[in-house]
């Protein structure tokens, strides 16, 4: 019975250190390329950069959603590599390579928790 329970208590611990279900969601819409998923992960206001755009600060929900799902159709964006993850003190840093039959593009995404779900904030496409 101890050794259920050490079992137990264990896997709650190392399941305490993975990504939030969001941030899981973010990645699965990224592979995807599902910009219309994605878009129900953004806060009430995202800064976004999208290639050969300048950058637009505190974007409406809506409108970024928009603007992604049309870089997503007009790029023929098909998926997505995470390179690289991080998360600090409610903060998750994803970094990747959007996929599409050219030689594709780089994504940053910065997330931030708030009422305790981590939302995006930061979208940078290049």
């Amino acid at each position: 019975m101890k050794k259920i329970l050490l079992l137990i208590g264990f896997a709650f611990f190392l399941t305490s250190f993975t990504p939030s279900d969001n941030a899981t969601a973010v990645i699965n819409a990224l592979k995807t390329a599902n910009a219309e998923e994605l878009s129900r992960y953004y806060d009430t206001f995202i800064d976004l950069k999208l290639p050969e755009k300048d950058e637009i600060k505190n974007m409406g929900k809506n409108q970024a959603g928009i603007a992604v799902q049309n870089f997503f159709k007009e790029n023929g964006i098909k998926g997505f590599d995470l390179t690289s993850q991080r998360d600090m003190n409610g903060t998750m840093y994803l970094a990747g390579r959007l996929q599409n039959s050219g030689k594709g593009y780089s994504i940053t995404v910065l997330l931030k928790t708030k009422d305790a779900n981590q939302q995006i904030i930061t979208m940078r496409i290049n």
